[in-house]
């Protein structure tokens, strides 16, 4: 299960293994803030508030745009946070800088 917010609304969809958070986020409609879809941009930054270890490890597009503490907090770009095979319960938030 995958339960994604953004500022407007909520979803609560199946997670999509290979699938980017910011991917199943368009593909549900969800107003999911983002520029890029590279990794550059930091609009799509989220917080996994629940199961992270279900997504890849953290890329080096995300190592170069966010910072330590970020990570620590449990930050992650949604255009570089990949849903594992073996995906469990998930919970992220579009917390954009801006």
């Amino acid at each position: 299960m995958l339960e994604l917010k953004s500022r407007t609304k909520s979803i609560v969809v199946e997670a999509e293994a290979g699938m980017s958070l910011l991917d199943i986020a368009l593909k549900h409609d969800l107003d999911w803030a983002f520029s890029c879809t590279r990794g550059t941009c930091a609009r799509c930054r989220c917080l996994v508030e629940e199961g992270s270890e279900f997504l890849e490890e953290i890329t080096d597009a995300e190592w170069d745009r966010l910072e330590p503490e970020e990570f620590e907090q449990g930050y992650r770009l949604g255009c570089q946070a990949i849903v594992k095979s073996e995906a469990g319960s998930i919970k992220a938030v579009n917390r954009p800088y801006f």
